[in-house]
């Protein structure tokens, strides 16, 4: 484990591939065929199913522009990254879709915040029978041993997260009653 100087925690980002969802791949891969079919068949009019002339080349003209936009959404979906900064005693969260568009997801402060633990922690049971929004900025991947960190925040929130070592250092070194290191 390498040391952690004081000076580096002051500004920490950490950058977390998310694990592809089949459904989004699948619906990827189905409405970019989709899409290719509308096409043709609005280049041939609709001819293929009677449809002819204008009315078949505006349907297809539509079903066209429609699954060639939930081929994209999906695309997007399906590649996600979460970079997390911490800076001022505030957890930032960003969600990067298709390493070309970034979206603000979510803002922590610290003072908000109840624990931040691993997964595995005996300080995540008081809060187990309770009911909050769960939030997931994780990887979708459990690894051995378990490297995600659950949040408590607010009172509303459960948020997991895999940070890195720098992260857990800032989060500890300015809240270290509410933090518990792995």
């Amino acid at each position: 484990m390498e040391r952690i100087e004081m000076y580096e925690l002051d500004y920490v980002e950490t950058l977390v591939k998310r694990k592809p969802q089949p459904l989004f791949i699948a619906l990827k891969y189905i409405l970019g065929f989709f899409t290719v079919v509308f096409f043709l068949m609005f280049m041939t009019g609709g001819a293929l199913l009677n449809l002819g002339g204008i009315v078949g080349a505006v349907v297809f003209l539509i079903l066209t522009a429609a699954s060639g936009a939930g081929c994209y959404f999906a695309n997007l979906n399906s590649n996600i990254e979460y970079e997390y900064q911490y800076c001022d005693k505030e957890i930032t969260v960003d969600r990067i879709y298709n390493k070309s568009s970034r979206k603000r997801a979510a803002t922590y402060e610290l003072s908000k915040m109840e624990v931040f633990a691993p997964v595995s922690s005996s300080r995540l049971d008081a809060f187990k029978n309770r009911n909050y929004k769960e939030v997931d900025f994780g990887s979708g991947v459990i690894e051995s041993p378990d490297s995600r960190f659950i949040m408590y925040y607010d009172g509303k929130e459960k948020v997991t997260f895999n940070p890195d070592e720098k992260l857990i250092a800032a989060v500890y070194a300015a809240a270290p009653s509410k933090t518990v290191k792995a």
